[in-house]
């Protein structure tokens, strides 16, 4: 079991670099808000061209296959999951259904035998005055989708408004979780602080610690195999010594859980109290003093390109993707 391989979601990818990779990070994160703003107001059709883009995306950039099936195969089950249940599930519409006909359409019962003709005339007058007025039929249907309860199979319904609650929310899980993901598997951890340190730049005329905000994300970043190579470990740990949790029970499995996570949160802090000790030696004190530049951030033209393709998107989204 081997957690920095099995969970390759938020890994970056160092080998092979791809057209992606080399796009300026702060390119890339405004890419990546664009695509988690897009989806916001649009129509269900847009959603899905959004998701479509992102697999698109992936596959022209040319990254391996091997790398992206773990992280889009999970995540179109759980999208698919969350699309049948949710085009399943009641709509919770409180409609008022309302006769199609008006008050007068109705059909005239005679009062008694004798006028049976005079009642006969008058319905026809009123049916013709109901073709007149009346609307044409069309094929117009609320309910797609209607099968019946059979034997232990219960009644399944999907409404145009229970469809509509399903695309939106699977291809927003979609978009928000791979857009993500995609933009950490193309920029290593210190492209993202350094692109946030220069597009937060304005703010340091407003006293706010610029520095320490990029320093701290710095540090979660490299923090994060830490915590997955300490999770290995205990789990290893515990199934090497091959513990028969049947014969634990749920109280005693509860209390080993326990310690588990105790040791876990132990060794997590003894990882940081070594942390801050190393930097502590070499002399840091503060970020202002001790900026390291990884990387020369430079536009370039590959950059602008990217840059000058937010326009005919967001004309896209606001001709078809549906107005704010």
């Amino acid at each position: 079991m081997d957690l920095l391989r099995s969970l390759p979601i938020g890994s970056y990818l160092e080998q092979p670099v791809t057209w992606l990779h080399r796009i300026d990070p702060r390119v890339k994160l405004v890419w990546l808000m664009t695509f988690l703003i897009a989806p916001l107001l649009s129509n269900p059709f847009w959603r899905i061209a959004l998701a479509g883009s992102l697999i698109l995306l992936t596959i022209v950039a040319g990254i391996p296959f091997r790398v992206w099936r773990k992280q889009m195969g999970w995540l179109l089950l759980l999208c698919t999951f969350m699309f049948l249940f949710a085009s399943i599930s009641p709509d919770s519409l409180a409609v008022k259904y309302t006769p199609r006909t008006p008050p007068f359409c109705g059909e005239i019962s005679p009062a008694n035998n004798t006028a049976n003709n005079t009642t006969k005339d008058l319905a026809a007058e009123k049916t013709a005055q109901c073709t007149s007025i009346l609307a044409p039929a069309t094929d117009y249907q609320y309910v797609l989708f209607d099968k019946p309860k059979f034997f232990l199979l219960p009644r399944l319904v999907i409404t145009r408004r229970s469809l509509d609650v399903a695309i939106r929310i699977s291809t927003l899980i979609f978009t928000l979780i791979y857009s993500t993901s995609l933009y950490l598997l193309t920029t290593a951890p210190e492209e993202i602080t350094e692109g946030l340190d220069d597009l937060m730049n304005p703010l340091r005329h407003f006293n706010i610690p610029v520095s320490e905000i990029v320093l701290t994300l710095t540090l979660s970043l490299r923090f994060i195999p830490l915590v997955l190579e300490e999770v290995q470990n205990l789990v290893r740990s515990i199934r090497t010594r091959a513990i028969d949790w049947k014969k634990l029970g749920l109280r005693r499995s509860a209390q080993l859980w326990l310690i588990v996570s105790e040791k876990l949160l132990e060794n997590l802090l003894l990882r940081a109290e070594q942390i801050a000790v190393a930097m502590d030696v070499r002399g840091f004190t503060s970020p202002n003093e001790h900026r390291v530049q990884w990387h020369q951030l430079k536009l370039r033209s590959r950059d602008w390109i990217a840059l000058g393709i937010l326009i005919p998107f967001w004309c896209a989204r606001w001709f078809v993707g549906g107005t704010f």
